[in-house]
């Protein structure tokens, strides 16, 4: 049987200094990460690397440059996915945006979402394991937190107020604060949807190569509208990373390469799927040794 490859793209939480360095080993990489130098912060900057505004696009650039480095070398994609801003990138991957304009629409999605949070209420996230998502619900809402995105039956992000998140106490669970101060995809961020939507209207989309799961429903998209659709309710809605992975397995995909930085959505996809080749670029200490391994994917 031949193989389906399978395209990841991250979300914010693996950013860090050296994240283009890989891609820049590649002259394509390298040139692409040049065009977008004016629409990216200073990664030199410990402020910047997790700043909404300026962690988006970084995400979305670093992303777009390592495929730009690989795609030559890479069998087709049968499927992209994205968690969270990854989803944007992902219709950069397919084809369906420019690199220039996805990492452009990255940066102003950030800035629709920080106007979202008033300065007198900021917002946090949460990492949250050990409890079923179906007893958390009400416990969070109690809090003012929603269920962000679902990553397994007993593990979620959750978002709300930054006041309250210290009180939440949930027996035989473990709590972590996450350097996110936007509780993306909870019903906080309704007053960005309708603008993003408007923003991904005003875009020419290409013949996307590959299509892209959804985070809401894990549908495979393939037309503009759909994109739109999806890319925009998604700041407000909870992203079912969880039913994604399956989404995967049940396409087939039998390999997987996160394109970075970090490598938690290919660790996540191949404790839930071990029968998926997963592999992350932050595995290999040279671009050489990502293409041998797609050579042999």
């Amino acid at each position: 049987m031949s193989s389906r490859l399978l395209i990841l793209c991250p979300g914010q939480g693996g950013q860090h200094t050296a994240m283009y360095d890989l891609a820049r080993g590649d002259p394509h990489g390298a040139a692409l990460l040049a065009r977008l130098a004016p629409d990216l912060p200073d990664l030199s900057d410990p402020a910047s690397l997790f700043a909404n505004r300026s962690a988006q696009p970084a995400i979305v650039a670093a992303g777009l440059a390592m495929w730009e480095a690989l795609r030559r070398d890479s069998p087709p994609p049968a499927l992209v996915a994205g968690y969270s801003v990854g989803e944007l990138t992902a219709y950069g991957v397919a084809g369906a945006l420019s690199a220039e304009r996805t990492a452009k629409l990255a940066g102003q999605r950030a800035e629709l979402m920080d106007a979202c949070v008033a300065p007198c209420t900021p917002q946090a996230m949460l990492a949250i394991s050990g409890r079923r998502i179906a007893t958390l619900r009400a416990l969070l809402a109690a809090k003012g937190f929603h269920i962000a995105i679902e990553t397994g039956e007993d593990s979620c992000i959750a978002g709300g107020p930054a006041a309250n998140a210290a009180a939440i106490s949930l027996l035989g669970a473990r709590i972590t604060s996450l350097p996110v101060a936007v509780a993306s995809h909870t019903p906080y961020l309704r007053a960005a949807v309708a603008p993003f939507a408007r923003l991904l209207g005003q875009e020419k989309f290409g013949t996307m190569q590959a299509p892209v799961l959804a985070g809401i429903d894990a549908s495979a998209v393939r037309e503009q509208d759909a994109a739109i659709d999806c890319l925009s309710r998604q700041l407000a809605e909870a992203i079912l990373w969880s039913d994604c992975m399956d989404a995967c397995a049940e396409r087939g995909i039998t390999a997987a390469l996160e394109l970075g930085p970090g490598s938690a959505l290919s660790k996540m996809l191949s404790a839930r799927h071990p029968d998926i080749d997963c592999r992350s670029v932050a595995d290999f200490r040279s671009l050489d040794g990502v293409r041998r391994w797609l050579e042999r994917v």
